[in-house]
This record gives C-alpha cells, structure tokens and sequence, in this order.
C-alpha cells in the first residue's frame, strides 16, 4: 500500500526543505503539499474597506498561494500534488489530514503522515502568535514529523 504523506508549505524556506525532506524519506510515497491561505491575514475586515476588498484580497491571496505551491514543487525533482485551502493553520491541516473533504470538492481521503517546519519561535512571539507545528503536533491523529 502507497503510503499518502501530507506536507504543509508557507512560502518559507524551512517549508520548502520540509517538502524536500519528505520526498527523499518517503520515495515511493504519494506527496500532497498542501498549503492553507488564513482569512486572518486579511486586513480590508468583512465589513469595512471598499466594496470587493474581500474578494479582492482572496483573489490576491489564491494567486500567491498557487505561487507558493508552484515554487515549492519545481524544487522537488518527482510528481507532487498540491491542494489549497482555506481556513485557520493548524485546524486546516488536521482536517485536510483526516480525509475531511474541502467546500471546494478536495481530496477526502485521509494521509497517513503529516510533515511541516517549524521555525522554532520561542518566547512571547511563540505564545502571542500561537504555534502551528505545535497545534499539529498535539492534535493529529497520524505520525506528525517537524523539520527544523
């Protein structure tokens, strides 16, 4: 049986190595990077702005996310899928990795591995802006490797 290996990618360079990890561990594993665009992000608020910021920052938002997704797989010499999403980090991650099917009609068959960076915020930066890795880590339901 193919192992399916869920890796999450940010644009960061310890995201890209994360993806590069997981494709030389697992060979023969079936790849999906995965990446989570986080209305969080979003600084036009749903209620003030001009009308269309919304859609525009999401549009904005997709493109550079489809950006990321692109650059991190041209770096790995094999066949990676890649899936965007939307919704918090961490609570994206575990349902993506759990099978749950995306509004978008994603993928929903679940992983049996899930592999992300961590780029090692400790501190008050780590407290105040919360730690992905760290909610996967604690919550998934399948082996979770970190790469630092």
């Amino acid at each position: 049986m193919t192992k399916r290996i869920l890796v999450a990618v940010d644009g960061s360079e310890e995201a890209a190595e994360a993806l590069r990890f997981a494709a030389e561990e697992w060979p023969d594993a079936d790849l999906t990077a995965l990446h989570v665009i986080n209305p969080a992000d979003s600084t036009t608020g749903a209620e003030g702005g001009f009308p269309g910021a919304v859609d525009q920052w999401y549009d904005s938002a997709k493109k550079r996310g489809e950006r990321i997704l692109a650059d991190a797989t041209d770096r790995i010499d094999r066949e990676v899928a890649t899936r965007l999403e939307v919704g918090r980090p961490t609570t994206t991650i575990l349902d993506v990795a759990a099978g749950e099917e995306s509004p978008e009609g994603g993928d929903a068959e679940p992983f049996d591995h899930v592999v992300l960076a961590s780029r090692g915020r400790t501190g008050l930066s780590r407290v105040v802006l919360g730690s992905v890795a760290e909610g996967v880590v604690r919550r998934a339901e399948v082996p979770v490797t970190v790469v630092r």
